[in-house]
């Protein structure tokens, strides 16, 4: 073959695959594939490749793959090998494409096509190909695209082919089961095909099938039974034989289908137990695939309905099994008796020595399987040996995963079958002890009910017998270093409840011990909360017997170091057992009763027993309760008013997030960013001339060639460059207490009152060979013995579930809306140029000199909480025009107008109440509401800030004499 091996392929790869196969490290292994992958790159793009070589090129990039390495530059090469017309190298692609690619790869779409064509091609090797690919390569997406050839392909004369569209539609229905729902039938028309391959093929989707529907399938029992009758008689070709074993996984497959249709059925059951039977008589134990079929066999005998005949010969595999050397065939015969003993119990004890030799095997493996046999065994009589062996294994293993699950298995075992409370504490404290806080706190909850709750008999001797067994083991265990957290826990409340119950302890005995406990563990806060309440009822079962109470010192140091605790329960725990000490008796009995853990407590949810109180309340003058459901209700800021009077007055925080601000009409301005309500923002040049026009408009129409007023004000940021605040001046000292800047703009406190009152509207969320007398007597204990009757414990505490309901967020204002339309038409017209002078603003000190104008301003920012000025009747008509656009300043109208919304911080409907106050107002009558959020200067504000101007003492300037007279008319 000159160059090439003697494989058809080239030196080159031979040497390729000898150089990776004598490679010392990975890295020297990584080294000789990236010089493949770097020689493939080059070769693989030359032009006229002859087939042979690209086949060999095509390889050697699966073998790189194989080796972990990316060669996704040569899968194109691959499905273009998938088009050629040689059977070789046709196979040879589509053999590498369902290796390189999978359904979801974007290649698959290249592929389709050629899948189409081959599934219609008279070589049925190369139809076989297809089938292949279209098992590894076809989406829910395409398989409408190839499901009709695959259905014509049941009915190929070739067995090959219809063997692989069967498996094809398997894969269509593991895929999607609604595309093929249809076509179920052909699964039960292929299972009497000629050929055994295509029936055994079969059996794989009706067993799927068979898993979620059983019922739908049971008229095929009769078939199933008499295949395989027909494959244990042998009458398969021998071709179908493995290791001298009759198609052992066809057999094994009818088994495991035969297992779910018996199941509960006695009739379908009765046609299986002559071929089950035969097959466990005939079974080969001498080879691997012998005793699989065996043990499937049992699994069968034991899920469906019971036959005594049946079980009997299945106890016998099973003794066979677990006599045997080898581990896996022990792990087997483990299993099966697990199953077995299920429909009869008596089984086991026939086992018992070769069961106990199972559990002392070093075998970890075979020794847990061991303890799931036992588990499922356990009765009262031998509960005690079987819990015992199983927390010596939980001490001796380090898998905490494993641990959990054992104990949990102790757990459940000793709650079910204890032979008596003494025992099951007894258990409890070495399962705690040992497991940690692995352990459920649930199975700490229910050890302490039932040391309260006794016996459940009216036998108190027995119940006080039990309670100090419970307290001698916790006070000898306490002492032990590193108790875990739940452990201690019970440990405290017991003693706490039962500590002195008996006598035999004094209070400042286990009081002492109790403060040990809190001290050595003072980084639990649990524990430490559990030895408090324990203190707490010691003291008060004490005060209520008559005797002296006197606090330990170390508790003294106690109670003070939890009175400066971080945990606001430690504190509350402290306050609560300083103030049960300064208590009277009567008041001590009623507080804590002795011995009332168990008794249901009666909630009065009304807490009528307040009545007279609130009552009493109501007569001086407090506010009534307000329900949730009125509360949820009261968000309406056009119901403000109203609702004001009656509502309470307090802050609630609230932690919903504000609402996102109204998209701005597409006819005005481009919206500016939103901020937070602290920061300061530049604001348009539109919304200062807009709502500087507002107010020339309104007050100085009669004077429209003044348009060269200019306005200065102080507090104002500048429009461009980095927001500043104006530097106030020394005599401005004297008026700080009455004014605060807020977001760039200074409140008067005289709109406070206003300000509080619409806060107030809102609300605040894991081998023995001989048989020695020692395995003989635990043989006995653990299958011996008479079985008594079992009782299980009363089942755990149910905690109550709390609802909490958020409260509800109150509505948005739909008036501001109107008041935009209202406006809109005023608001559109150009503004008049240079209104507002917004250079560095100037104060000065300087005496007025002229007549001051404010005085006609006095009565609009008026300090009194009352938010409406009622104007005399001698007022000029202009007033009530001015004043009617403070009302049309709306959060909606600098929305429209300026292009830009502030969410104000807990008070979203703020700014629609200013509108429905000036829509709805009288002529005459003036409403004003400040907001302390809302940033950038309006009608409102400006009039603020010349207030302040004049308490600062600055004059009218040369270029504003007349503004204010002009303003007012």
């Amino acid at each position: 073959m000159g160059s090439q091996g003697g494989f058809g392929q080239s030196k080159e790869f031979l040497d390729l695959v000898k150089s990776i196969g004598e490679a010392r490290s990975k890295a020297e292994e990584d080294r000789i594939v990236l010089n493949e992958i770097e020689t493939l790159k080059r070769r693989i793009i030359e032009p006229d490749i002859p087939k042979r070589k690209m086949k060999e090129y095509i390889i050697r990039l699966v073998y790189v793959e194989m080796l972990g390495h990316d060669a996704s530059f040569g899968y194109i090469h691959a499905v273009k090998m998938t088009h050629d017309d040689n059977i070789v190298l046709k196979r040879t692609g589509y053999l590498a494409v369902t290796l390189f690619l999978n359904e979801d790869h974007d290649l698959i779409i290249l592929i389709v096509n050629t899948i189409q064509k081959d599934l219609k091609s008279d070589n049925y090797l190369v139809v076989c190909a297809a089938l292949n690919a279209v098992c590894r390569l076809i989406n829910e997406e395409t398989i409408p695209a190839v499901l009709p050839q695959v259905i014509e392909l049941l009915g190929h004369s070739k067995e090959a082919v219809r063997k692989k569209a069967i498996m094809a539609l398997h894969r269509f229905h593991q895929k999607s089961p609604s595309s093929v729902s249809h076509l179920i039938s052909n699964f039960r028309k292929r299972l009497c095909d000629n050929d055994p391959g295509v029936m055994g093929a079969t059996l794989c989707p009706l067993f799927d099938l068979i898993s979620n529907d059983v019922n739908s399938y049971k008229d095929l029992v009769i078939s199933f039974v008499s295949i395989l009758k027909q494959v244990a008689e042998r009458r398969l070709p021998k071709s179908y034989d493995y290791h001298q074993m009759p198609a052992p996984f066809i057999q094994i497959k009818l088994l495991k289908i035969l297992a779910l249709l018996g199941s509960g059925d006695k009739q379908a059951s009765e046609n299986m137990y002559t071929v089950i039977s035969d097959i466990i008589r005939k079974g080969d134990s001498s080879s691997n695939i012998g005793n699989a079929i065996l043990y499937d066999s049992i699994c069968c005998a034991a899920s469906i309905y019971p036959n005594p005949k049946l079980i009997e010969a299945a106890a016998d595999v099973v003794a066979k099994f677990l006599k045997s050397d080898t581990h896996n065939l022990k792990y087997m015969g483990i299993d099966a008796l697990g199953r077995l003993i299920k429909l009869s119990p008596q089984i086991a004890e026939q086992h018992q020595l070769a069961v106990i030799d199972c559990l002392e095997d070093p075998d970890d493996t075979l020794k847990r399987k061991t303890f799931k046999l036992l588990y499922k065994m356990t009765k009262s009589s031998n509960v005690e040996v079987i819990v015992d062996r199983m927390i010596e294994y939980m001490i001796s293993i380090s898998d905490d995963h494993y641990k959990t699950y054992i104990a949990s298995r102790c757990v459940e075992l000793a709650e079910q079958f204890a032979p008596s409370n003494h025992w099951f504490i007894q258990t409890m404290n070495k399962v705690f002890e040992h497991a940690g806080d692995l352990v459920n706190v649930k199975v700490a909850h229910n050890l302490m009910r039932l040391i309260a709750e006794g016996f459940g008999e009216d036998d108190d001797a027995a119940d006080s017998q039990l309670r100090s067994s419970a307290v001698e083991s916790y006070l000898r265990i306490i002492g032990e270093p590193k108790l875990p957290s739940v452990f201690l826990q019970v440990i405290c409340w017991v003693l706490g409840e039962y500590g002195t119950a008996d006598g035999k302890h004094s209070a400042s005995y286990i009081s002492g011990k109790l403060c040990d406990v809190a001290e050595a563990y003072s980084d639990d806060v649990t524990v430490k909360a559990y030895a408090t309440s324990a203190l707490m009822k010691i003291y008060a079962f004490e005060m209520a017997a008559g005797r002296k109470v006197d606090l330990l010192p170390e508790c003294q140091t106690l109670i003070e170091e939890m009175l400066a605790s971080h945990s606001t329960d430690l504190q509350q725990r402290a306050y609560e057992l300083q103030a049960l000490t300064g208590l009277d008796r009567q008041a001590v009995e009623a507080i804590m009763p002795q011995d009332a853990s168990c008794e249901d407590i009666e909630v009065d949810k009304n807490l009528s027993f307040l009545n007279d109180y609130v009552q009493q309340s109501i007569e001086r003058g407090a506010q009534p309760y307000i329900p949730e459901d009125v509360r949820a209700g009261m968000g309406e800021m056009s119901n403000f008013r109203g609702q004001d009077k009656h509502e309470p007055s307090h802050h609630v925080l609230r932690f919903e997030a504000y609402e996102l601000p109204k998209a701005p009409p597409p006819s005005k301005a481009a919206p500016v960013s939103i901020a937070s309500s602290t920061d300061l923002v530049p604001v348009p040049e539109a919304l200062y001339s807009r709502e500087s026009q507002q107010i020339s408009s309104a007050a100085s129409a009669s004077e429209a060639g003044s348009s060269g007023l200019k306005l200065r004000l102080d507090g104002v940021q500048k429009k461009w460059g980095k927001p500043t605040y104006s530097s106030p001046t020394p005599s401005s000292t004297s008026e700080s207490s009455s004014q605060k800047p807020v977001n760039g703009m200074t409140q008067v406190n005289g709109a406070s009152a206003v300000n509080s009152r619409v806060r107030e509207s809102y609300d605040s969320r894991k081998a023995p060979v001989e048989i020695s007398p020692e395995k003989q007597k635990l043989a006995g204990l653990l299958f011996g013995g008479s079985s008594k009757p079992e009782r299980k414990s009363s089942a755990g505490h149910k905690a109550p579930k709390a609802n909490a309901s958020a409260a509800d967020r109150s509505q948005e204002s739909k008036t501001a809306g109107a008041s935009n339309e209202a406006v809109a038409e005023k608001t559109n017209h150009q503004p008049p140029p240079d209104l507002l002078d917004l250079g560095e603003p100037t104060v000065t000190t300087d005496p007025p000199s002229v007549v001051d104008p404010f005085k006609q301003l006095e009565g609009l920012l008026d300090s009194s909480p009352g938010p409406t000025i009622d104007h005399s009747a001698g007022a000029t008509a202009k007033v009530p025009d001015i004043m009617s656009l403070y009302g049309g300043t709306t959060t909606g109208e600098q929305s429209t107008s300026g292009g830009y919304s502030i969410p104000v911080s807990g008070e979203g409907n703020l700014l629609s109440g200013l509108s429905n106050a000036a829509a709805g107002g009288a002529p005459g009558e003036m409403t004003f509401t400040s907001s302390q959020s809302v940033k950038g200067p309006n009608a409102k504000d400006s009039l603020e800030k010349d207030a302040l101007v004049r308490q600062l003492g600055v004059n009218p300037s040369s270029q504003n004499p007349n503004l204010f007279k002009d303003l007012l008319g």
